[in-house]
């Protein structure tokens, strides 16, 4: 029984870059995709003679389908594909073209985009399901918006090589940015071995009481001698890890520490969890997902302001976007105009994350807290809950931006000890 791990290794380095080991641990080729599926011939069966599907039936299909759609690699076989990642790839670029036809199909298509956009993040959101649409649909729309303004709107000479090299410098940035912020949000992980060492723990959050270091009161105690611990403490530090305690993880979360559904995992400071990186929020990634999303939102304006000063010359940048006459003569321009008016639309939307985050960085809360605090009506909200202040952690204007500055360089900082 111990020899056969090593055997399905020892089959696994072999494999060769189109074969794989499928879902049942079988070998299989990648050529043999649509071959021998049991599943697959007993609905097509059913169809035929005008059967009634098994309640499995569909959802067995689906998943040996996306098991079996691989890319052939150089390492380690074929590598599965993520279904999710082709909508964006077909669609955008189908749908901003025939946006180009006409002023008329570009406004029922330009509106239909977001609304099919948010009814998708209301399915995913509601199954609390990973899925890599949206973070391709932000990358290839990038790239898309990037290569359509250096074949179509460059070849025009109203672009120079400095304001190529803006939006360029502006891109690369951005995906930088990017590839930072997915990093690690900055995991909550169990430290069994710190039960015998000395340990820092935290007193349960005061309610309402600002003053008592901003809503938060520390007990450092020294886990020398179990015996040597008041019994107050001991009750304080049992609340705590009973409030605290995460049956998914099985760690004790610090404070503002949470649990992310969709991920699986219990994440420090956490903030939300945002489907556009297809990744959590939290206090080792949020500086530079904030900084992601001014690159982007800088670029993106730039590249609109010099596309509409190329299609529309003789108009004012806010009148152009609005009245452009003949932009539709022309194909090309017709495509540009439509790819400004998506990338507005894309913008406009980040731009209300961006201030959100802003506001809530202001007055030192989360997104997770604000929704808690909305919920449960113990926070004041203002300008219909876009501002949220929950009073506990708050040190004033500068003292929030400056622990949030800083609270990258605390990735460790000192949690209880798992107990339990």
């Amino acid at each position: 029984m111990r020899k056969q791990p090593n055997k399905v290794l020892e089959e696994e380095e072999t494999l060769c870059c189109c074969e794989y080991v499928n879902i049942h641990g079988e070998r299989s080729h990648v050529a043999a995709c649509c071959c021998d599926c049991e599943d697959l011939d007993d609905a097509c069966d059913r169809f035929l003679k005008r059967e009634p599907q098994k309640p499995e039936s569909l959802s067995s299909v689906a998943e040996v389908v996306s098991d079996r759609i691989r890319i052939p690699w150089l390492w380690g076989g074929a590598r599965k594909l993520d279904l999710s990642i082709v909508p964006p790839l077909i669609l955008l670029p189908a749908l901003l073209h025939l946006a180009a036809l006409h002023f008329l199909i570009g406004i029922v298509v330009l509106t239909a985009l977001p609304g099919l956009v948010l009814w998708y993040y209301y399915v995913t959101h509601r199954k609390k399901g990973r899925t890599l649409f949206f973070l391709s649909l932000a990358l290839f729309s990038l790239s898309y918006m990037y290569v359509l303004f250096i074949t179509v709107v460059l070849p025009r000479g109203d672009v120079g090589m400095l304001q190529l090299g803006m939006v360029s410098l502006g891109v690369i940035l951005t995906m930088l940015a990017l590839v930072h912020t997915k990093r690690e949000p900055g995991i909550v992980w169990p430290k069994q071995d710190a039960v015998h060492s000395t340990v820092m723990y935290y007193s349960p959050l005061a309610d309402r009481d600002p003053s008592l270091n901003g809503g938060r009161q520390d007990v450092k105690v020294t886990v020398a001698n179990r015996t040597g611990t008041s019994g107050q403490t001991r009750l304080e530090l049992k609340e705590f890890n009973k409030k605290n305690w995460c049956s998914v993880c099985k760690v004790v979360r610090p404070p503002r520490a949470g649990h992310c559904r969709i991920c699986g995992v219990c994440v420090l400071r956490l903030d939300h969890h945002c489907v556009w990186i297809n990744s959590c929020v939290g206090q080792a990634n949020h500086r530079s997902f904030l900084l992601t999303l001014v690159l982007f939102l800088l670029t993106s304006l730039y590249g609109i302001i010099l596309v509409l000063q190329s299609v529309c010359p003789q108009q004012h940048l806010l009148i152009a976007l609005l009245y452009c006459p003949g932009v539709y003569n022309q194909y090309s321009t017709a495509l540009c105009f439509t790819c400004v008016w998506y990338s507005s639309i894309v913008t406009g939307g980040l731009l209300h994350l961006l201030v959100v985050q802003v506001i809530n960085v202001s007055y030192n809360v989360t997104e997770r807290e604000a929704r808690i605090a909305l919920r449960e009506k113990t926070a004041r909200s203002a300008y219909c809950g876009l501002v949220v202040d929950t009073g506990i952690y708050s040190r004033g204007f500068y003292g929030n931006w400056s622990e949030f500055m800083t609270m990258g360089d605390k990735l460790n900082p000192p949690s209880p000890a798992d107990l339990v």
